[in-house]
């Protein structure tokens, strides 16, 4: 089963007040943390960005959203539209700690649903969710129908909802689900 891994980075990261998937932590930018994950959980990485010209630098491939500034559900459609595989891990830019642990946890319970989506301290978080090929006609479709929302795409489909995450150590499953959208928050992320 061939795994794509697709890393959004198609914000404008208007709360950070700059990009947030260039910011240093630990002398990486938080892009390169995710991509060091990605890389242990999928067989072929993608970075979906409408400012390629940012990420030249970087050795994996660069796309542009195809449905244009229409937010996250644009940028998974356009992973899964331009790279062939049978499923595709996705991590949002500002998540820095994401961790194999979880995405291979989430993995597991795939079976026959056609995403599995973790759910964290009440939370749903379909940005570091798991899908499956088949998903793609309906993204489209949604796209379309200027429909925008990721939470549309999981009312059209199959998902498992993950709220177990026993066996993982807590603190390992706090940090990959803490995302960045503040300058207070990115503070916070230099101190873990």
């Amino acid at each position: 089963m061939k795994r794509c891994g697709v890393i959004l980075s198609g914000g404008k990261s208007s709360r950070m007040g700059k990009n947030k998937s260039l910011l240093e932590l630990n002398g990486q930018t938080v892009i390169e943390h995710v991509m060091d994950t990605m890389e242990e959980c999928s067989d072929t990485l993608v970075i979906i960005t409408n400012e390629p010209s940012r990420y030249t630098h970087l050795s994996i491939p660069l796309q542009r959203d195809r449905f244009h500034y229409q937010g996250p559900l644009a940028g998974i459609e356009s992973g899964m539209y331009y790279h062939e595989a049978d499923v595709y891990f996705i991590a949002a830019c500002d998540m820095p700690f994401v961790h194999k642990d979880v995405y291979d946890q989430l993995f597991n319970q795939l079976g026959r649903y056609e995403a599995v989506v973790p759910v964290y301290d009440g939370q749903i978080h379909p940005l570091s969710g798991i899908y499956k090929r088949s998903v793609l006609p309906v993204i489209q479709q949604l796209l379309n129908d200027d429909q925008r929302k990721v939470k549309k795409l999981l009312d059209a489909v199959q998902v498992h909802y993950v709220h177990d995450f026993s066996g993982i150590p807590q603190e390992l499953v706090e940090k990959h689900f803490f995302n960045m959208n503040h300058p207070e928050q990115f503070e916070h992320a230099k101190t873990f």
